[in-house]
């Protein structure tokens, strides 16, 4: 797919991404009023996964290639299985908007786990002030969360626990995203999509009878709110959104991509807000803003960097200013 020719399919890939996957977090919250957490996810990757083939199929497209597959499998396991499955697990004790905010701090991975690039990174001055920012907003965070306990029927232990798997997850999502963009899979990104999503159905089933999550669990015990949230999760969150962030991987920079942690946040408080009452305290307000600060920082450079042709355009533009505020001179 063209960026050229389709440069109109990025922004609006950014939106849904931002968007989107803001609301995500909320409607993860409704499917769990119905759904264990695993059984949740997989339902909706496989669900996503097999109407997404299915029509691939009919178009005369092969997924018959073991490699393709096995890079896929890799990719949807770490990203989705991992990264979602358990932001599923932690939002059984912590709001949609906490997990949110937890998943923000999802920048200061990259550059922790992207190895081969550190001397690049820490010879960035912006990017340990960053960290080391970002790290202070989100001890301030959980120092709110923790408080907000009190106020809660959930043990504040399980919510420390469920704050720590939120990290995991986010670390789990950030090793899926590298694989993707240094292992592209030689399919459509269609193929590549129905593909791990399948993957990680399969999986999220697999771990959710380990769990014994279909111990007393039964579809026809599912409320229309818990079938509404799945529903917005398999077509919006696990097809529209998720197509829209994998295509973005292979056309755009990963750390300009990972933007969207800062506006998923913000879109999940402002729904969780409007739609389900939910609301965040002041001291978990401020640490959300310390961080976003850190993970601006630590990518500000990237963000900002101006491409060689800019570059020339702007030393003409300096050089012809300069010809053009030279004193007037008296013959």
């Amino acid at each position: 797919m063209s960026t050229s020719k389709n440069s109109w399919l990025v922004p609006v890939a950014f939106i849904n991404i931002y968007v989107i996957w803001g609301i995500t977090f909320l409607a993860i919250s409704f499917g769990l009023k119905g759904f264990p957490p695993f059984i949740l996810s997989g339902f909706r990757f496989l669900a996503a996964g097999l109407l997404m083939i299915g029509w691939l199929l009919t178009k005369g497209e092969k997924a018959n290639s073991l490699i393709n597959w096995k890079k896929n499998a890799i990719t949807g396991i770490l990203i989705l299985t991992g990264g979602t499955g358990l932001v599923a697990w932690g939002e059984q004790y912590v709001s949609a908007s906490e997990a949110a905010i937890a998943i923000a701090t999802g920048p200061f991975w990259f550059i922790a786990i992207d190895k081969k690039n550190w001397k690049y990174y820490f010879s960035d001055k912006f990017i340990p002030i960053g960290l080391v920012i970002g790290f202070a907003g989100l001890i301030l965070f959980l120092n709110g969360s923790v408080s907000s306990a009190h106020h809660t029927a959930v043990d504040g232990n399980l919510r420390i626990t469920a704050f720590i798997v939120l990290a995991l997850s986010s670390v789990a999502w950030v090793l899926g995203s590298l694989y993707s963009k240094k292992n592209p899979a030689s399919q459509s990104t269609f193929m590549n999509i129905a593909q791990q999503l399948i993957t990680a159905g399969v999986v999220a089933f697999i771990i959710a009878a380990f769990r014994k999550e279909w111990h007393g669990f039964s579809f026809s015990n599912v409320p229309i709110s818990a079938w509404a949230g799945v529903l917005f999760l398999v077509f919006f969150g696990s097809v529209v959104a998720y197509l829209s962030y994998i295509w973005l991987l292979s056309v755009k920079p990963a750390a300009l991509v990972s933007t969207h942690t800062y506006i998923n946040p913000i879109v999940t408080v402002l729904a969780g807000w409007i739609v389900a009452g939910q609301t965040i305290n002041g001291s978990q307000l401020y640490g959300l803003s310390v961080i976003l600060l850190g993970v601006l920082l630590t990518n500000v450079t990237k963000y900002f960097r101006l491409s060689k042709r800019s570059k020339v355009k702007i030393r003409r533009l300096k050089r012809f200013f300069n010809k053009t505020t030279q004193p007037y001179q008296p013959i």
